[in-house]
């Protein structure tokens, strides 16, 4: 029978920074950012770059079917379902160094710690790289996450294809074949337990001079789809009356929304990110307007009436042009395990760091790793809030301290 260690073992703070330089050199940016997208070449050599680590440590690493990875420490019990940390190494189009890597380097961390310490588990612990979180090259993203937990079929996954026509299948084979000597992992194989480790992406940890946030529920979301198709035409002799102006009505329908989603609590989040124009010439008249919507709640009666709302608003105020309306995702808002939320608080206590419980307001791999093992997640601040962007910066002391509640905690489910 392993014997819980008589205290938890000191992350090396040093060394997790490092980390974190190290992996942020991959894909940097002239603005002191990452452009890593979804299994381009940048992103496969970040995983080259972890198997690496595993492999001078002598832990054992897979990959699965749709491309997440599994960096893993033995324990007694070879059999028994692992204790599980991680996150994803891709990022959004000229991003920053922390959202995702942190989550993947503190969870790394843990294992090396427990190793420096001769510490012996009786589950194994796991490090997960997750697959295209971001969704930036792949649309939908989390489908790392929720492939292999049953919530996304994965030959419809394989088959997406990014901007250029690539598809995600020909990207995931490219991995396998950079990933030498590596096993294959079964989807769905079971997690005794998963705590993800994010900067906070907001200001509510910062403004209030805590380190730790502990997260007890997750948002929901729906994303739409809106094209509008008109007729091209020529700029200069088309007169007003005769334009089936697809700009126009796409700007019409998105007027008309911005008002239905406002509340006097800010609390909804309705944000169109993509604005595409088709054919994109100076001198035609846009015959065909393609934009995203991306809406989130904490309430599932707001997520539903709200978001129904989206289509009937398309369809009043389309003008001349025709319109359709696809809701291409949706999750619904998540409550986190009591007993990962216990641990977490546990923890942040033990080790005297400032603390709070909070929610998610942004979406996460822990949200589809909930459907197979009680999950929950570790927040820590960044500056002014700010990711999804070159700036996005946080301080080597909260770095250290969510890469130390995370061990601790992989320490307890590991044991349990």
């Amino acid at each position: 029978m392993v014997k819980q260690p008589a205290s938890y073992p000191k992350i090396n703070a040093e060394r997790l920074w490092q980390r974190h330089m190290d992996l942020a050199a991959i894909g940097a940016t002239a603005g002191g950012g990452v452009h890593r997208l979804a299994l381009s070449d940048k992103d496969i050599e970040a995983h080259r770059l972890l198997l690496s680590w595993a492999s001078a440590r002598g832990f054992e690493t897979e990959v699965d079917q749709i491309g997440n990875m599994f960096i893993r420490r033995a324990g007694a019990d070879k059999g028994a379902a692992p204790a599980a940390s991680g996150s994803h190494t891709d990022t959004q189009p000229f991003g920053g160094r922390f959202d995702g890597a942190f989550g993947v380097l503190a969870a790394f961390e843990a294992l090396e710690a427990f190793e420096d310490a001769g510490i012996e588990t009786r589950r194994p612990v796991e490090a997960i790289i997750w697959n295209n979180e971001e969704g930036a090259r792949f649309m939908p993203g989390l489908s790392g996450s929720a492939v292999y937990t049953g919530a996304l079929d994965l030959e419809e996954m394989l088959a997406v294809t990014d901007s250029d026509g690539v598809t995600m299948g020909a990207c995931v084979e490219r991995l396998h074949a950079a990933l030498e000597g590596v096993g294959m992992r079964g989807l769905g194989q079971p997690l005794h337990g998963f705590v993800e480790a994010h900067i906070e992406q907001g200001t509510v940890l910062e403004e209030a001079g805590l380190q730790i946030g502990i997260v007890t529920d997750i948002q929901g979301n729906r994303r739409f789809e809106v094209e509008v198709t008109g007729e091209a035409a020529h700029s200069g002799t088309t007169p007003r009356r005769r334009r089936r102006d697809a700009f126009i009505a796409a700007c019409d329908i998105a007027t008309a929304l911005r008002p239905v989603f406002e509340d006097e609590e800010d609390t909804a989040r309705f944000t169109i990110g993509l604005f595409d124009v088709y054919p994109g010439a100076k001198s035609v008249v846009p015959g065909r307007v393609t934009f995203f919507i991306d809406f989130r709640h904490p309430s599932a009666k707001a997520l539903k009436e709200l978001g129904d709302q989206v289509a009937r608003v398309a369809e009043a105020n389309k003008g001349v042009c025709d319109v359709a309306v696809r809701e291409f995702s949706s999750a619904a808002p998540e409550a986190f395990a009591p007993e990962i939320i216990n641990k977490v608080t546990a923890s942040a206590a033990r080790r005297g760091f400032k603390a709070r419980e909070m929610i998610s307001c942004a979406g996460h791999d822990a949200r589809f790793a909930g459907l197979i093992a009680p999950a929950g997640m570790v927040f820590i601040p960044c500056k002014d809030g700010i990711s999804h962007n070159e700036k996005e910066s946080a301080e080597p002391k909260d770095v250290a301290a969510g890469a130390q509640v995370i061990s601790d905690v992989l320490l307890d489910m590991a044991n349990s």
